[in-house]
């Protein structure tokens, strides 16, 4: 069975996209996949390359239980679009931006958008909380743990479906 491997995509890497790493690798090592599914998260925009995650919202993700390490770095299409199964964007203008570096349409069908995988919070985007107040911090972590719970359990499922195609053979 082969690794499945997510991208989360924000602005700078250093508020949405480490925390939705945080949180997705905090749930994976709860429910003990860490051999099956990896975690990485990066940036459109190089403004931060080689920065930790914002102080504010490690606080924020902190006071969860999420530890944010992820060092920023900007996305490198050329290489993650190969690499990485799922390509999930924080907002539309970043989910476009990505679609663009996207030149032939090749990997169209991992592109997504955080909020599509939501099922509690209705959201469109999870928005950026670098200009905002500390509520705006917690909304953003409240959107993502809804939308990683969701994630994670197609990625579950379709671990199951290969797993059960395998053992036919």
């Amino acid at each position: 069975m082969s690794q499945k491997k997510i991208l989360f995509v924000c602005l700078g890497n250093i508020c949405r996209s480490p925390s939705a790493e945080a949180v997705m690798k905090h749930l994976i090592k709860k429910e003990g996949l860490e051999d099956l599914i990896s975690v990485d998260s990066a940036g459109i925009l190089a403004y931060h390359i080689g920065e930790p995650a914002d102080v504010r919202m490690q606080v924020h993700a902190g006071k969860r239980g999420y530890v944010l390490t992820s060092i920023a770095r900007k996305i490198n299409p050329e290489k993650d679009f190969e690499e990485f199964d799922y390509i999930i964007t924080m907002d539309n203008d970043i989910y476009a931006d990505v679609l663009d570096f996207d030149e032939h349409n090749n990997f169209r069908n991992k592109i997504y958008k955080m909020t599509q995988f939501n099922s509690e919070i209705e959201a469109d985007e999870v928005p950026d909380p670098f200009y905002g107040k500390a509520e705006e911090f917690e909304l953003v972590l409240d959107i993502l743990e809804d939308a990683c719970k969701g994630l994670l359990e197609k990625i579950k499922d379709e671990l199951k479906s290969e797993n059960q195609g395998t053992n036919r053979e």
